[in-house]
């Protein structure tokens, strides 16, 4: 064991400075500024080690005599945390949330892989250039720990923007044995269009999922993964800042909320039901709602537990499963969905777009995010589109419904509804609501009250 853990060492002193731990002492994450992203920073790594009996208190594995090889159970799984290009040198705001969630769910190494001396610099491609020796660096860590005893299968990484392609390098080391890889909005600069040799790839690990919210700007765009998520469309995040007078945020936001989405999964108020789908759109307009495929398991979960649908996926021939999915704007992000069906009698063909908002008992009231292409109302047919809401009551009061065409100018058009029905798809344990031989005015909110749908009507 020793001569392992010299050997480990002996390696990262070529790459990062290592001095003498000789006390307790409880290691940070470094602190940098943006002089120090002007200047440059050589590369040196820290592996800060947390577990249930040091969670408060990390300690660092690439210095000798460290105490924290003490805590460093080898048998149990381990998570490491890689995080990406930091342009002004500040700390991630997610590192301690995540790794207390972590800790909160499992009792497992948490090593959060601290390179923000390297990855601190004004020059993108150069914190990129670095990528591979932190690779390195991690796989001695993890060759130090095979030789006492650890399992790849036990291995597991999340790597945020360039740690996720970090996180690949780990594992083509390991030609794909380790466990288990996710990529949060995998960075997309100097990496698309890359062969997989140089890139995040599903063959990785035995299972890789990434996360994708940020592909018209820093993230990468094509699938990755065994499951690659796609949270709006993989753009514009919803509470995301529009316009670059909001500052830095307008930058980084849509690229972080992957990171955010994920910590929610870990132990939210809801689960973050996705759809696989063959693009935003269709799942937009209610095409992807069946899951068949994955029987007995529902529709794949985002985040932590995605593994759940490992075998599923990784038995899929070609492999890769894209999923599309909406969210809210502030935590937990769940949305939950209802079919929407409109059976119309008007005898000329009507086009134009539904909003629709649902109220509680208690007087709250959520509105639909509705965000399909324009629907057609024909007579006598049934049009089918996918509601989609922040909240979910248990029981609903009262339905405001919208008509309208979209046009400033011009006439006015009515529809007349034969029946409305609202299909609760996330609990379909609730009951069917129905409304029955009403008009909608264009652009006029019409409010009813709904009731349970006819048996024949169901």
């Amino acid at each position: 064991m020793k001569c392992g853990l010299e050997l480990f060492l002996l390696t990262l002193c070529c790459i990062s400075w290592v001095k003498a731990d000789t006390e307790e002492e409880c290691h940070e994450f470094t602190d940098l500024n943006i002089h120090n992203s002007i200047v440059g920073t050589g590369l040196e790594v820290q592996l800060l080690l947390y577990t249930r009996e040091n969670a408060d208190c990390a300690g660092n594995l690439n210095k000798e005599n460290s105490s924290a090889f003490n805590y460093l159970n080898v048998t149990k799984k381990t998570i490491f945390i890689i995080h990406g290009y930091r342009p002004t040198g500040s700390p991630p705001v997610w590192l301690k949330e995540i790794v207390q969630k972590l800790l909160s769910i499992e009792d497992a190494n948490i090593i959060l892989v601290d390179w923000n001396r390297g990855a601190t610099t004004v020059l993108y491609h150069v914190a990129a250039g670095k990528s591979k020796k932190v690779a390195q660096i991690l796989k001695n860590l993890i060759d130090y720990m095979l030789m006492n005893g650890a399992s790849l299968d036990s291995i597991y990484m999340i790597g945020v923007s360039l740690g996720a392609h970090i996180s690949g390098f780990v594992g083509k080391m390991y030609n794909g044995a380790i466990g288990r890889i996710t990529g949060l909005d995998p960075a997309g600069p100097l990496y698309n269009g890359n062969s997989p040799e140089e890139r995040l790839h599903h063959t990785d690990a035995q299972f890789v999922d990434v996360i994708h919210s940020d592909i018209d700007a820093l993230g990468y765009r094509e699938s990755l993964g065994h499951i690659d998520f796609y949270p709006n469309g993989g753009i514009d995040q919803p509470g995301c800042p529009q316009t670059i007078l909001s500052g830095s945020e307008y930058f980084k936001c849509d690229h972080q909320r992957s990171v955010f989405l994920y910590l929610s999964s870990i132990h939210g108020s809801c689960n973050i039901e996705t759809f696989p789908c063959t693009s935003y759109k269709d799942y937009s307009i209610g095409k992807c709602t069946n899951c068949n495929e994955f029987l007995p398991l529902k529709c794949p979960t985002l985040g932590f537990y995605a593994d759940k649908w490992k075998d599923h996926l990784v038995a899929k021939n070609p492999p890769g499963t894209k999923a599309f999915f909406a969210t809210a704007t502030r935590k937990p992000f769940c949305i939950f969905h209802y079919y929407l069906d409109f059976l119309t009698w008007s005898s000329k063909t009507r086009r134009g777009y539904i909003n629709i908002k649902l109220m509680s008992e208690d007087g709250n009231i959520t509105e639909s995010n509705l965000s399909q292409d324009v629907a057609t109302f024909e007579q006598y047919n049934e049009e089918t589109l996918l509601a989609k809401f922040d909240e979910d009551f248990d029981k609903i009061s009262r339905v405001f419904v919208t008509f309208t065409t979209g046009s400033v100018i011009g006439p006015k058009y009515k529809l007349r509804v034969l029946r409305m029905r609202l299909r609760p798809f996330t609990n379909p344990d609730r009951p069917t609501l129905c409304r029955y031989d009403f008009v909608l005015l264009e652009n006029i909110e019409t409010e009813f009250y709904p009731v349970p749908c006819q048996p024949s009507n169901m």
